[in-house]
């Protein structure tokens, strides 16, 4: 089965974990990243989580799990190691229509997770569909020599600048132009020597005058 590769916006929504281990605390960093309402469910919680819940970074609903959890929520994740309690989670989230994940159980899920490299607002996900994930991980690791964390600073500077270029109301065929023409430039490697006055220099020659780069390096 082929897998629809998708990136999801959670800002704001509710997203129940179900499972208070290792596993559901990764899961619940990483809503917590995108902006998700965690509500959790689960009998014995890691420090990591207990904390989570002292300070109300998430809502705890309780140790034993109840299908009324599920209400208004967008998704689901079944993260025990109870395989039994996570088909039951599962078999509830799709008779709500919820988007579910069980871990390390594909019949069970609607979808599966890729091994994700992040640097900045740029994500990588790698997935194998299930068959292998510790081979994803391994090419992830690959990656993450490829891609270091200048990627991140350029990718905030190219969201300050693509503003300013289309804010002058260019055609678009001008502005694609511009665009690609920045990213082909070997501009990266300012960035890895930490200062972005040669990239300043090499812009100003390429992009129109009324473009205001001082705005592009503001912190």
């Amino acid at each position: 089965m082929s897998f629809y590769p998708v990136f999801i916006e959670l800002e704001g929504k509710k997203v129940v974990v179900v499972g208070g281990g290792g596993v559901a605390c990764r899961k619940v960093q990483t809503l917590l990243e995108c902006g998700a309402r965690i509500h959790l469910a689960g009998r014995a919680l890691t420090p990591e989580l207990r904390e989570m819940v002292k300070k109300e970074e998430i809502h705890f609903l309780g140790q034993e799990f109840k299908d009324e959890y599920l209400n208004n929520a967008f998704m689901v994740i079944a993260a025990t190691d109870d395989k039994e309690l996570n088909h039951r989670v599962s078999a509830c989230a799709r008779e709500r229509g919820v988007l579910v994940n069980a871990v390390d159980q594909p019949p069970d899920c609607d979808f599966i997770v890729p091994s994700i490299l992040k640097r900045g607002d740029l994500q990588i996900a790698i997935s194998t569909s299930g068959k292998s994930p510790a081979l994803a991980r391994r090419i992830r690791k690959g990656l993450e020599r490829q891609f270091g964390e200048e990627y991140g600073t350029f990718l905030t500077m190219m969201g300050r600048l693509r503003k300013e270029i289309l804010s002058l109301g260019l055609p678009q065929e001008e502005n694609s132009r511009l665009f690609q023409k920045i990213v082909d430039a070997d501009l990266l490697k300012n960035f890895s020597e930490g200062f972005p006055q040669k990239m300043t220099e090499y812009l100003k020659k390429i992009l129109p005058e009324q473009v205001n780069l001082n705005n592009i390096w503001k912190p």
